[in-house]
């Protein structure tokens, strides 16, 4: 829905729009870069900057009519380009996460904030630490990435995918529908499968495994999570803050994570549900999960326990449901009563100390049945992809083909939401394009 509202914005940084023109020009002319770039994303554009200010010939192949189309849905559309945390707070966000400490030693985010800021972009903190631009716009962001392209003399090919990459002793073949481009050095940075409908369709993986590289399973990470119980449905729409989701199996805990949730027609969404989604896809095939909702975390069983006694009290004539405004949103009343096993209409002074207990047990310990996650078309990243043990940290080339370099989200690293996955792809490029 997002991407269908921004279509004016996007236009406007669609440069070459002739592109099967542009390609035949080139193809025609059997052209040879130093470097070809697969894909057009934060971490493609980024090492094509760096390459081109080296004066490198650089080439990027982006099967979208522009550039960045993933960029315009980071943010809710105000694009969180980073975060402020402290190195080791970052590596913490990751999977894989110690494969990013030499690359973030030489690109880290306030080199990306310089990095926007001394070509013109005006950026903010917002809570969390996280950094925007002023003017919430990703299209402002893409504006500064395809001025700096046309700068460095970029050469970009829209509308044009790559077929198959083939080694030669010495070039690389970048085949794509209506011929050859040749290169001294290819990056692979097309992405992984989350969005596909941005172009992020895995084609990145067979050319990857082609070489020699191991994918790790992609699965979809930072998205919604698919609930059994379908009276959560009813709840579509409820926001609840200042809660702690645990993900469980029958006997032990996954992980956890407090903050902010979201019911939605499928089940339940929102930044912790996201942080969690990537552990759900990894282990719901093997097991039966389940996710434990605490309504109350600030309080001990005790405390919670006595507060409920001094409600049922002071309101000993009211209806249980109507107590239970001060305790839960109004929408959930009904179904939590329903699901503890307790009459909504029963007063306050007719509440048992085993149905007590039974409420105080359901706030804290709240069980859900997870089904699955909502895929690709809903994740915002893709969990998987090449190993980092086959990838240079330094520089971001192939440990098995040399002159091949790999970044962004086709590498198997994947972040918690903050502005954490786009310093991720930023600095991967950067890394790549310094040492192409």
């Amino acid at each position: 829905m997002f991407l269908k509202h921004n279509t004016l914005h996007m236009k406007h940084y669609t440069r070459n729009t002739n592109g099967l023109e542009q390609v035949l020009q080139v193809v025609r002319k059997m052209e040879k870069f130093d470097v070809v770039i697969v894909g057009a994303g934060p971490s493609g554009v980024m090492a094509g900057i760096k390459a081109g200010e080296r004066g490198k010939r650089v080439c990027i192949i982006e099967k979208n009519e522009q550039i960045c189309k993933k960029l315009f849905l980071t943010g809710h559309g105000r694009c969180n380009l980073t975060n402020l945390a402290d190195l080791n707070t970052f590596l913490l966000k990751y999977r894989n996460g110690d494969f990013l400490r030499n690359s973030f030693s030489q690109f880290f985010n306030t080199d990306l904030i310089e990095f926007f800021e001394e070509n013109g972009l005006k950026l903010k903190l917002e809570r969390g630490n996280r950094v925007f631009p002023e003017t919430d716009r990703a299209s402002d962001v893409v504006s500064i990435l395809d001025k700096l392209l046309k700068k460095n003399k970029v050469e970009l090919l829209f509308k044009s995918s790559v077929k198959d990459i083939l080694k030669t002793e010495k070039y690389f073949e970048v085949v794509i529908s209506k011929g050859k481009i040749f290169s001294e050095k290819v990056v692979l940075a097309c992405g992984g499968k989350s969005f596909p409908q941005t172009g992020s369709t895995g084609d990145g993986y067979r050319f990857a495994k082609k070489f020699g590289h191991t994918i790790i399973s992609p699965k979809p990470a930072l998205c919604g999570v698919v609930i059994k119980e379908n009276f959560v449905k009813k709840w579509q729409g409820v926001k609840l803050k200042n809660v702690l989701i645990k993900v469980v199996t029958k006997d032990k805990k996954i992980e956890e994570e407090f903050g902010e949730v979201l019911f939605t027609h499928y089940g339940i969404s929102g930044p912790v549900i996201l942080n969690l989604s990537g552990d759900i896809s990894e282990q719901i095939k093997k097991m039966e999960l389940f996710l434990i909702i605490n309504f109350k975390p600030f309080l001990t069983v005790e405390q919670l326990d006595n507060r409920l006694q001094r409600e049922f009290k002071e309101n000993s004539n009211k209806d249980l449901k109507n107590i239970f405004k001060d305790l839960l949103p109004n929408r959930l009343i009904e179904e939590f009563l329903r699901y503890s096993g307790i009459n909504g209409e029963k007063k306050g002074n007719q509440v048992m100390k085993e149905e007590r207990e039974k409420i105080v047990k359901n706030l804290q310990n709240f069980r859900l049945t997870i089904l699955d996650v909502s895929g690709f078309k809903d994740s915002m990243v893709t969990r998987g992809g090449v190993d980092v043990k086959e990838i240079n940290p330094k520089t971001m080339e192939s440990k098995i083909m040399p002159g091949l370099f790999l970044a962004g989200e086709i590498i198997d690293v994947d972040g918690k939401t903050g502005g954490y996955n786009l310093q991720f792809a930023f600095t991967t490029g950067y890394v790549a394009g310094v040492h192409l």
